[in-house]
């Protein structure tokens, strides 16, 4: 068998390349990052280029590919008007490509930056003199002067000036923009001779002669090693190739590659554009400003591929030979425009649902959610159940595998391939079939209450969820939590019996700092708690927010906490109360017993990967 290559390699002139760029056969694809190389940078790739030094090999694709038609814009330096189509795509090697344009090409300044990040123009020279001294740097050859060619001190004085082709000869400045230009190149060695006179004429000639050997011509006869991508390489090969080689970069997001493949169509679509609105209606729910464009991008491949698959399964194809189902890189590459038209609005509505929902259940921020991850899976299952997913009973469905998945800590790690098993199985869950298996899978141990320590786990997250969903109220104020006091009042999760107190009393930190000694309370309310014994701090609050005893119990058992051990300073009964009563809450929320184990003094359950690993 025969295997087609996919690219091809070869050495280009460097001359061609940079007329190329000048002529716009040769252009970026728009997810391209700008350009953004500094002085310092560029004349150290000036000097290897005139010293011969490989530069690196450039990577370019064709283009004019049914898969890989992408919005094209100029490189940095080269005007967009009037628009060409190019030829080629740079995919590596825009920063060199770019500098050495700027610098060799261009008439203009080089708009750039110093060492300390401040915007400078330069032009670029070679000092002749030192670039033909055996032992010099090259890098000290290579100058680059402000845009008005008058070098000046901190008093802004003019030390040397280049601002005339006679002042440039007389310094032995030579402009790199002259290398390619030949009428530039020989005016200026006209200057440069007959500067010298009748009897300087021929030194200057063999000077000229030998820089021209050891510098121009390598300028000139410079060549870059391509590797040209054809142009049927897939769109996922692109993107891929891309992110392997573009070390020196910000990894390519696919909302970007997707932004230029959108643009290039007719009509065209600015993704950018529609999704800066869309975010701004998620961001009007505090819930969901954590959504980014990815996670809408695979919220929109699931309701795509789920919908493709289930048509081919309804038309008689075997489920086995479906497209199947999923939002790895390769679905969202793979996303039509037609897909985005027909789906963006659906689940911009199905991500406010699922804010609706988690809202409801006393998540008020991106910080509280467990699992941000879920909500891809919960907004494309809320977006193809549509107008069923406000019925009561689906809600419970869908707020049961939340809670499965919390407790069960299940989406710590990869879960591209559980998103794909959760939509359909949500999907056919609502429509009468068996539990998903996130709900079957779900198992939490009692023993791990006593490890939750920390935002880092979505479990603690989820307990305190649990108690501000089952009424709980702040001990000073008697009022439940809801979203106006979460945030008025500052609502955090503070130590029931203080830090201090507990470590005076010799319980070990593996008790006191657990969830099971937490609770959900203004920072008011932390501060009169202080480092008080309960007993103390209960009646200080008492007295001064004129509480009764009744209602500071009624108060304290909305939290899980059983007011006899707490009035009298017990920590052991109370301890295992309030970790039987959380317990118990868990049980509820995942629609499935939790089963019962002793962990004894001393001994730690192991700690799950959620612990360290979990989305915060």
């Amino acid at each position: 068998m025969i295997v087609k290559k996919t690219f091809e390699s070869t050495d280009e002139p460097l001359s061609d390349l940079l007329r190329s760029i000048r002529d716009k056969r040769l252009q970026l694809p728009d997810f391209q990052r700008g350009w953004v190389w500094d002085d310092v940078r560029i004349r150290s790739l000036l000097a290897s280029v005139s010293l011969s030094y490989p530069i690196g090999a450039v990577m370019l694709l064709q283009t004019g590919g049914d898969s890989v038609r992408f919005q094209a814009r100029t490189v940095e330096g080269v005007s967009s008007t009037p628009a060409v189509e190019p030829e080629e795509f740079i995919l590596d090697g825009q920063q060199r490509l770019t500098s050495l344009y700027q610098a060799l090409f261009r008439k203009e300044p080089v708009d750039t930056t110093d060492p300390r990040g401040r915007r400078i123009k330069r032009l670029y020279y070679l000092d002749c003199a030192k670039a033909l001294e055996p032992n010099a740097d090259r890098e000290e050859a290579i100058v680059g002067i402000p845009e008005d060619r008058k070098v000046k001190n901190f008093r802004r004085e003019v030390q040397r000036d280049y601002s005339t082709r006679s002042l440039e000869c007389a310094a032995e400045m030579l402009p790199l923009t002259s290398l390619f230009d030949e009428t530039e190149r020989n005016d200026w060695q006209q200057e440069y001779l007959k500067q010298a006179g009748q009897d300087g004429i021929l030194t200057r000639l063999n000077r000229w002669n030998e820089l021209y050997e050891t510098v121009i011509r390598r300028f000139q006869e410079y060549t870059v090693p391509v590797i040209l991508l054809r142009k049927d390489t897939p769109k996922e090969a692109v993107c891929q190739v891309f992110e392997k080689v573009n070390t020196g970069g910000v990894p390519l997001n696919v909302f970007e590659l997707l932004t230029a493949t959108y643009a290039a169509e007719n009509p065209p679509l600015r993704l950018r554009d529609d999704w800066v609105e869309r975010g701004r209606r998620l961001r009007c729910h505090p819930v969901l400003r954590g959504v980014g464009n990815t996670d809408f991008l695979q919220a929109i491949a699931l309701a795509v591929t789920w919908t493709a698959t289930t048509r081919a399964v309804e038309g008689g194809t075997a489920a086995e030979s479906a497209p199947g189902i999923g939002c790895k890189r390769k679905d969202i590459l793979n996303l039509k425009l037609s897909d985005y038209r027909q789906w963006s609005e659906r689940i911009t509505i199905g991500f406010e649902k699922a804010g609706k929902l988690l809202h409801g259940l006393k998540m008020f921020a991106t910080r509280d959610i467990p699992y941000t991850t879920q909500l891809v899976p919960l907004a494309a299952t809320m977006a193809l159940l549509d107008g069923k997913a406000d019925n009561d009973g689906v809600r419970s469905k869908l707020t049961r595998w939340l809670w499965c998945g919390v407790f069960g800590e299940l989406y710590g790690g990869a879960t591209e391939t559980r998103f794909a098993r959760d939509v359909p199985e949500l999907v056919n869950w609502v429509r009468g079939g068996p539990d998903p298996s996130a709900v079957t899978e779900a198992f939490f141990s009692p023993g791990r209450l006593r490890t939750l320590r920390t935002r880092n786990s979505a479990a603690y997250k989820g307990m305190q969820a649990l108690l501000l969903q089952g009424g709980a109220k702040d001990f000073r104020t008697g009022v439940p939590i809801d979203e106006q006091a979460y945030f008025d009042e500052q609502v955090d999760i503070h130590h029931i019996f203080p830090q201090r107190w507990c470590q005076a009393m010799g319980i070990t930190a593996s008790r006191w700092d657990s969830i099971v000694n937490k609770a959900p309370l203004s920072a008011t309310t932390n501060r009169i708690i202080g480092s008080n014994a309960p007993s103390t701090y209960l009646e200080r609050i008492q007295r001064n927010a004129e509480i009764g005893d009744a209602g500071m119990d009624e108060i304290l058992r909305s939290q899980a906490i059983d007011p006899t051990p707490l009035r009298s300073n017990d920590f052991e009964v109370f301890f295992l109360s309030r970790e039987a009563d959380l317990l118990t809450r868990i049980e509820a929320a995942m629609g499935k017993p939790v089963f019962r184990e002793n962990v004894e003094e001393g001994e730690e359950p192991p700690v799950s990967y959620d612990e360290e690993d979990a989305v915060v």
